[in-house]
C-alpha cells in the first residue's frame, strides 16, 4: 500500500455517478428483463419463474463479500465491475436477436446480477473508505437519491426508447381511442367468425375494427368475463396468433396438519379471532367490471414465409414515461397482448379484450396502441446504449475515483480461506453485536409487515375495509407524492445527521420513521372520500420514512467500521433483508384474520421493539459531524 497516494476528489465528481450506476444493472435485471420478455412473447409463467431467481445474487452477497475485502482494492472491484457488466450488456444484446435467446439472456442476466451485486459491495465500502464521517452522513440522502433517480431511468426511459425504436423499425403503429362511457350500450354477444377482413391496396399495415371502442361502466358477472377472456384466448390459439400456454393444475389442498399448524398457526388464528374480531364484510354479488372487444388483421399477406409480431398495448402517459404511475387508468388489456400474423391468418380476426375497472363509475378514456416493429433490434439497440453508457462508467470511475490510503487488500499471515472465515467471525465478535443485530433485524419489523399489506388496503373495496381506489390512484399517490417526499425526507435527513450527528437525531429519525404510520389507523377508521387526503397521507408517511430511514443507514456505516468494513457492511445489509423478509411473510395473513384497522393498529405496536433498541444502542456522539 505504500505505492498508493490518497488523491484528493470532489465527492460531487464520483458519488451521484458512482450510485447512478449502482441501481441501473439491479433495474435492469429486475424490471426491465421482465418487460423485454414480454414484449419477445415468453409467457407470464416462465417470465415469473425465471426472473424471480435472478434476485437470489443480491442475497446471497453477504457470502463472498469477505473475498471483495481481502482480495484487491475496492476501486479496482468499482471499475472491473463495471466493465464487466458492459461486457455481460453487450453480449445481451447480441443474443436477444438470436434463436435461443431466452436460454442464452438468462445466463447473462445471471452473470450481470453477479457483476452487480459484487459492485455494491465494493462501492459501499469504497463510500466508507473515502469519506469522512461527517462526509458520509452529509452524502447518504444525496447517494440515495441517484440511486432513485436510476431507478426511475431503468424502468421508465430506457423503456420508452426500446419502446420508440419498435415504432420506428415497422408497420405504422394504430391508436385506438378506449373510453367509458355511460351512455354506450352493453354488449353481451361477440360472434369473432362473422367478422370479415378483405385484402387493401397501399403498404402493408394493421387494421382493426372497430377504430375505436365505447364502453359501459357497468358491473359484470365475473363468469361472463372469465368467458369473455377464455373465448377471445381459444380463438386466437385456434387461429395461430398466439402458442396456448395452460398452467399447470394446482393439487387439490388437503388438511394441514403439521406440528406448526396443531401448535402454532391454528392456537394463534383462534386467539387473534376471538380477541380481535374482523369488522363484518358486506356480501357483495360476484360481480366485475364490462368490457369490450377489438378485432385485428393485416391490410394484405406479409412477405411469402415471413411473420409479422403485433403487440398491443395502452399508450403511456406522460408521468408513465418517467417511471412515474402505473399503466392503467381503469382500463385493463384482459387478453390480446400479442399476435403473430403470417400467410395463412393474415385475414382472419385476432380478438383483444379490454376491461374497465369496477370503481370507474364516470366517463374516461385512454388511448391503445399496436407497435410492429424489429422488437429483437429495438431492445438490442437499447441493450447496446446502457453497455455504452458503463463502459463510459468504467472510464470515468478509473479517473475519478479517489485513491483513500486505507483501500486495499486485507491480507494477512492467514491463508485465503482462513482470512474469509476470520472476517466472518470478526462481525459477530464486535462489541455490543447481539444488541445491534437485534435493531438490525427489528428496526424495519413494522415496515416489512405493511409493505405487504398497504397495496392491498387501498386498493380494497370499501365494504372490505379498503379505500377502494383505483390502480391509477394507487401508482398516482405512491409514483408522485410519495415519491417527492421520499425523497425531499431521504435529503433533509443527510443534512440534519451532518449538522448534529447520528446519536443526536437518532430520537427524532427513529419517531419521524415509526409516528408518521398512524396515518394508516386513520384512514383504515375514517375511509376518506377525498382522494387528496389520501395522497397527503400517504405523503407524510414517505417523508417520514425517507427522513427516518437515513439513521438505519448511517447506524449501519457507523457498525461497519473497522480492518473489514465492506464485508461487515455486507452482512449488515444481509440481516436487514432477513429482517424484511421473515415478517412480511405473515403480515398477509394477520390483515386477512383481523382486517386493516387491527392490523395497523398491531402494526404500530410493532414498532416498539426497534424504538426501544434505538434508544439503547452506544454510538460515539461524534459520529456524522465535522471534525
Amino acid at each position: 500500500m505504500a505505492d498508493i497516494k490518497p488523491t484528493p476528489r470532489t465527492p460531487w465528481f464520483w458519488v451521484p455517478t458512482l450510485y447512478f450506476s449502482q441501481g441501473i444493472p439491479y433495474v435492469i435485471v429486475m424490471t426491465m428483463s421482465v418487460v423485454m420478455y414480454k414484449r419477445l412473447g415468453i409467457s407470464n409463467t416462465d417470465i415469473a419463474l425465471y426472473t424471480s431467481w435472478l434476485y437470489l445474487p443480491w442475497v446471497i452477497k453477504p457470502l463472498w463479500s469477505p473475498f471483495v475485502d481481502i482480495t484487491r482494492t475496492k476501486r479496482f472491484w468499482v471499475v472491473t465491475m463495471q466493465f464487466l457488466l458492459s461486457l455481460a450488456l453487450a453480449s445481451v444484446a447480441f443474443s436477444v436477436r438470436g434463436p435461443a435467446f431466452f436460454r442464452w439472456t438468462l445466463f447473462l442476466f445471471w452473470i450481470m446480477a453477479f457483476a452487480s451485486a459484487t459492485h455494491d459491495i465494493a462501492a459501499d465500502g469504497f463510500y466508507m473508505l473515502s469519506l469522512t464521517k461527517h462526509e458520509q452522513a452529509w452524502w447518504v440522502g444525496m447517494r440515495s437519491t441517484f440511486y432513485r433517480t436510476a431507478m426511475i431511468v431503468g424502468s421508465g426511459l430506457l423503456v420508452v426508447l426500446a419502446g420508440v425504436l419498435e415504432s420506428k423499425n415497422g408497420l405504422p403503429p394504430v391508436e385506438i381511442s378506449v373510453s367509458a362511457k355511460t351512455r354506450a350500450p352493453i354488449v353481451t354477444n361477440w360472434s369473432p367468425a362473422e367478422i370479415q377482413f378483405v385484402e387493401q391496396s397501399g403498404e402493408l399495415r394493421v387494421v382493426a375494427q372497430p377504430d375505436s371502442l365505447d364502453i359501459a361502466p357497468a358491473e359484470r358477472s365475473a363468469s361472463e368475463a372469465k368467458a369473455a377472456g377464455e373465448l377471445a384466448k381459444s380463438w386466437n390459439v385456434q387461429h395461430g396468433f398466439v402458442v396456448g400456454n395452460q398452467p399447470a393444475a394446482k393439487p387439490a389442498e388437503s388438511r394441514n396438519d403439521s406440528w406448526w399448524a396443531r401448535q402454532i398457526s391454528r392456537p394463534l388464528q383462534n386467539f387473534l379471532t376471538a380477541h380481535f374480531p374482523k369488522p363484518e364484510r358486506t356480501e357483495t354479488a360476484a360481480t366485475t367490471g364490462n368490457f369490450g372487444v377489438i378485432y385485428f388483421a393485416l391490410s394484405r399477406p406479409p412477405p411469402e414465409g415471413g411473420e409479422i409480431a403485433v403487440n398491443f398495448a395502452r399508450k403511456p402517459s406522460g408521468l408513465e414515461y418517467l417511471g412515474l404511475g402505473k399503466s392503467d387508468k381503469g382500463f385493463r388489456l384482459l387478453e390480446g397482448e400479442r399476435f403473430v400474423f403470417n400467410v395463412t391468418n393474415w385475414n382472419q380476426p385476432a380478438m383483444a379484450v379490454i376491461q374497465l375497472d369496477p370503481k370507474l363509475k364516470s366517463d374516461a378514456s385512454v388511448v391503445f396502441q399496436t407497435s410492429s416493429g424489429n422488437i429483437p433490434l429495438a431492445w438490442s439497440i437499447t441493450l447496446f446504449v446502457v453497455a455504452a453508457s458503463f463502459l463510459a462508467f468504467s472510464c470515468w470511475h478509473s479517473v475519478m475515483l479517489p485513491r483513500p490510503p486505507g483501500d486495499g487488500p486485507v491480507i494477512t499471515h492467514r491463508s485465503l480461506f482462513g482470512e474469509f472465515f476470520a472476517t466472518l467471525g470478526s462481525f459477530f465478535q464486535k462489541p455490543g453485536i447481539g444488541l445491534s443485530l437485534a435493531f438490525i433485524l427489528l428496526y424495519r419489523f413494522d415496515e416489512a409487515q405493511l409493505v405487504k399489506v398497504i397495496s392491498p388496503f387501498l386498493l380494497d373495496s370499501r365494504a372490505a375495509g379498503g379505500l377502494g381506489l383505483a390502480t391509477s390512484q394507487v401508482g398516482l399517490a405512491y409514483g408522485t407524492f410519495g415519491v417527492c417526499a421520499l425523497t425531499l425526507g431521504g435529503l433533509l435527513g443527510g443534512f440534519a445527521a451532518a449538522k448534529h450527528g447520528l446519536k443526536t437525531m437518532l430520537p427524532f429519525m427513529v419517531g419521524s420513521m415509526y409516528l408518521p404510520k398512524l396515518v394508516f389507523i386513520f384512514l383504515s377508521f375514517t375511509q376518506p372520500e377525498n382522494f387528496l387526503v389520501t395522497c397527503g397521507a400517504v405523503a407524510v408517511e414517505q417523508f417520514g420514512y425517507g427522513f427516518g430511514f437515513t439513521a438505519f443507514m448511517l447506524y449501519l456505516l457507523y457498525f461497519s467500521d473497522g480492518p473489514h468494513k465492506t464485508a461487515h457492511y455486507a452482512i449488515c445489509t444481509g440481516f436487514m433483508a432477513l429482517g424484511m423478509m421473515v415478517p412480511g411473510m405473515w403480515s398477509g395473513w394477520v390483515a386477512d384474520i383481523v382486517g386493516y384497522k387491527h392490523f395497523f393498529v398491531w402494526a404500530i405496536c410493532s414498532t416498539a421493539p426497534g424504538f426501544t433498541l434505538a434508544l439503547l444502542l452506544k454510538i460515539d456522539p461524534q459520529f456524522g459531524k465535522k471534525a
